[in-house]
Parts: C-alpha cells; structure tokens; sequence
C-alpha cells in the first residue's frame, strides 16, 4: 500500500500543469537532440544545465530525465530512416532498421521502436519504483566507511564497464577527483589549488566543465565532419506492423526490457550497454540469424527496448545510493546540487514529492514521446537538412548566454572556453572524458565520507576492513582490479567492446 500512497504523491506532483510542461519541454528536446546527429543527452543536458538555476527543483530534474530518456526515442527515428543514428544507443538499430527503410518498411521500422520504447520505459519506471524503498531502507543504514566503500566500487566498476583501456579510465577518475580538490577545505577552511583566484575559491563551477568537455567540445568534432546526408525519399507509410511482426517482436521486446532494466542498474551500464548487449543476445538467440543485418526486425525491437529501460534504471542507484550508473547520471548529481539536494536516500525521505514525482514523470513522459514520435516523423527526418554549420553557431551562442547568466560575469565563459579546448585533446587523444566526470561529481563525497570515518576512528585506516559490508565493497573492487589485469579477461573485455 505504500508504494501506491507514493505513487499518488508522485503523480500529484507530476500532474501540476508547470511540472507536465516541463516534462513536455524535456521529451520534446530530447527527441530533438536525438534526431540531429552528434548532439546526445549527455551534451545537450550538460548545455542546458544553467537553464536549471531559474526552475524549481522538481521541475528542473523531470525536464533533464526527459531529456535524456527522450533522446532514446529520437536516436532510432535519423538510425532508421537515414542510416545515421542520433544517439550512441541508437548506432545498433541502424544495422536493421536501415535495412527496413530501402526495402520500404521504414514506417513498421518505427512504430516498433517507438512501442518498444514505450513498452520498456513503462515497466522499468515500475522497476525503479519497487525497488527505491527497498534500496534507500539499505542505504539509511549505510555509514562513512559503507559509503566510501560503495563509491570506490561504483568507480571501479564504471571504468572496467566503460568502452577504452582499464587504466586510461582509472587514470581519468583520478584526475577528476584531483579537480573536485580545488577551493576550501571544509576542515580547515585553507584554499587548495585557487592560486589566488577569488572565482575558485568555491571550486571548479560544474556547468562550465560539464559544458566545454561533453557540450562545446562534441560541437567542434562534428564540425570536422561531411554534413552531407543521404535521405530516404519515398513516403513514410503503413506504420502499424503485421501479425507476423508482431510475433517476431514481442519476444525480443520482452527481452530486451528484462536486460535493460537489470544493466541500466549496474555503473557503467545504461542505454548505450543495454542496446549492444541486447543485439547480441538476440542475434544469437534467434533461429535465421542470418536475417540480422538484413532487415530482422528483432534488431529493432529487442535494442530499442533495452536503451529505454536501461536509461531509466539508471537512476536507480542514484537517487537511492547517491552513486551515478554513468555520465549522464552524474550529471544528474550535478544538477540535484545546484539545488543543494544530495543525491542518496535521503532524497526520498526529506523530499518525497520531487522523487516519487520524478518517477511519476517517467510514465507521463513515455506517453508523451509516443504521441510525440510517430506522427511527426517526417518534421524530425526534414530537421536533417539543416546543415551543421548554421545550427551549431546558433547552439553555442545559446549556452554561452546561460553560461554567462550564472554569475554574471565573464569568467565562466572563459573556463568554458578553456575545457572546450581540454575536451577536444581529450577527443583526439582517444582518452574517455566519462570517467573524469564521474570522479569530479564524486570526489567531494568520497573525501568527506573518507574523512568522517578516519575522525571517528582516530587515524585507524583499518576501520574500512571491521565493517563486513565495507570490506565485502572493497573486495570486490579489488577483484574487479585484478580481473581486469587477466589476459584473457582483458581479450574478452576488448572484444566485447569491438562488437
């Protein structure tokens, strides 16, 4: 009964006219973002964050959850119809889905990923509201020591899931854990790393970071590239799929959901892991795999179930533990501490309205990208003709502006400008920027966890190792470690990634 009382309160919150705009604002952006190619949820919601200064946090994180799971609904719609996906999740849905658009079936092509989708984010939304009292019940009984356990795995464990070499993704966690060390010590009040410099006596402003590695960085990559698109001409027609299509999805839809809600939990799982692992385990499940690559609609089906149901699971641990599954998810953090919420299960407790109306959202807005996708798939195909370099401009003017509006003043413009330019060596350099904001949006509570329990047992570092579940976490990041070190655990990895 509980969870129904919940839920009431959630909907009571998501159903207030400003809350279901937003929510409208944020499915709508995120198909957009979705449908232009090289604009993903992770820059536009790092674009975007200093729009959320002036909203209320309610409001400011169902517009980012739109957004972002949003984005996975467009991301199929440009895979489909011309063979470019919008969104990194949706790079498998072009193997099959393409296929279905030249033999004249784009239109059933994306009806099944957008009842896919809906399906998916439905039953995961239900996941995640099952499983938050459970899990923030757990988490209350956590103390310092079980939390710097926690995160230490949660960090682990993203860089071993994360695509790129092990120790590239350990080094670039370390390095965004040394930058979440600039400004004051909270002990001892003494500045560290400011050199002097009143506007980082507070720290490293997260949006202008977040804007210039994930936003303005991606933005002068694209730039590098042909804007030249090749579109499907005829007539998107005969949208609702066949018996037989029928058939042939609803198992790999079923599927596909079932796996994306279980990885999108895990660190470094989400949308992206989800729609790769459920292409491979459909291609080796069916009985013509043969027909994948050729136009097999459970291609489309079992994928685009899977990226939506692994987008919203991954919230899971963040609202209930406080420990990002990925990126995008820290930059969720981040957008909870702009308006001074931590992240954890505390969020349920002290704020239940915003959590279980965040939830609530989810369902509202699966419903809305449902009406909002299907009809409208030919304004999103004609949104491809606008070539790069006027839209990009545009872009960039944009998010200066919000950059500038959150203090007024030039110098976030400029640290911007600066972590644009470390973004695109980062870029060049093939190094993974995921990692280093993962370690920049926890390092603070890793240090302040790590502290408090170093205080209360008087400098005894061995009182991470008397804590049964803080021992077990630890150990399991260690195993993680030396897994990961194994040549044929590493093979494995790399070849898994390859596909």
């Amino acid at each position: 009964m509980d969870l129904f009382h919940n839920l009431a309160i959630g909907f009571s919150t998501a159903a207030q006219p400003a809350n279901l705009l937003y929510a409208f604002s944020g499915c709508l952006l995120g198909t957009l973002i979705g449908v232009l190619p090289g604009l993903g949820p992770l820059a536009t919601i790092a674009m975007l964050l200093p729009i959320t200064y002036a909203l209320p946090p309610d409001a400011a994180l169902i517009m980012l959850a739109g957004i972002y799971y949003g984005a996975q609904y467009g991301g199929s719609t440009t895979a489909i119809v011309v063979n470019l996906p919008g969104e990194s999740s949706s790079v498998v849905t072009t193997i099959d889905g393409y296929q279905m658009a030249k033999q004249g079936r784009a239109g059933v092509a994306l009806s099944t990923a957008a009842i896919g989708s809906f399906f998916a984010g439905c039953v995961a939304t239900l996941a995640l509201a099952a499983l938050a009292g459970p899990l923030t019940a757990t988490a209350l009984l956590f103390g310092p020591k079980e939390f710097f356990a926690l995160m230490i795995l949660g960090l682990i464990l993203a860089s071993v899931l994360s695509s790129g070499p092990f120790i590239e993704g350990i080094g670039m966690v370390v390095l965004g854990m040394l930058l979440s060390l600039v400004g004051t010590d909270l002990n001892s009040g003494t500045q560290r790393f400011a050199f002097g410099v009143p506007q980082l006596f507070d720290g490293l402003d997260f949006v202008p970071l977040a804007m210039g590695i994930f936003g303005f960085a991606e933005i002068v990559k694209n730039l590098e590239q042909d804007d030249k698109l090749s579109l499907v001409t005829q007539k998107i027609a005969n949208l609702f799929p066949t018996r037989e299509d029928f058939r042939r999805m609803i198992p790999a839809v079923l599927r596909g959901t079932t796996l994306g809600t279980l990885l999108g939990v895990l660190p470094g799982g989400g949308a992206v892991l989800s729609s790769f692992a459920s292409y491979t385990l459909e291609k080796k499940l069916s009985k013509h795999p043969e027909e994948f690559g050729k136009g097999a609609i459970e291609g489309i089906a079992g994928p685009e179930s899977a990226n939506n149901a692994g987008a919203q699971t991954s919230f899971i641990p963040l609202l209930t533990l406080g420990v990002p599954a990925n990126v995008v998810m820290a930059l969720m953090a981040g957008a909870m501490n702009i308006h001074n919420i931590q992240p954890g299960p505390e969020v349920m407790t002290k704020n239940p309205a915003l959590f279980w109306g965040l939830i609530a959202s989810m369902w509202v807005g699966n419903l809305m990208l449902l009406v909002l996708n299907l009809p409208l798939v030919g304004l999103w195909v004609k949104l491809l003709t606008i070539p790069y370099r006027y839209l990009f401009p545009a872009i960039m003017v944009f998010c200066s502006i919000g950059v500038y509006s959150i203090n007024g003043g030039t110098f976030e413009i400029h640290e911007a400008a600066a972590f644009c330019v470390f973004g695109y060596v980062l870029i060049k350099l093939q190094l993974p920027a995921a990692p280093l904001l993962l370690g920049l949006v926890l390092g603070p509570a890793i240090e302040e966890n790590f502290r408090r329990a170093m205080v209360l047992s008087r400098g005894d570092a061995t009182v991470f190792l008397t804590s049964p579940l803080s021992a077990s976490l630890l150990a399991a990041a260690a195993v993680a470690i030396i897994l990961i070190t194994l040549p044929a655990i590493r093979a494995r990895r790399e070849e898994a990634l390859q596909e």
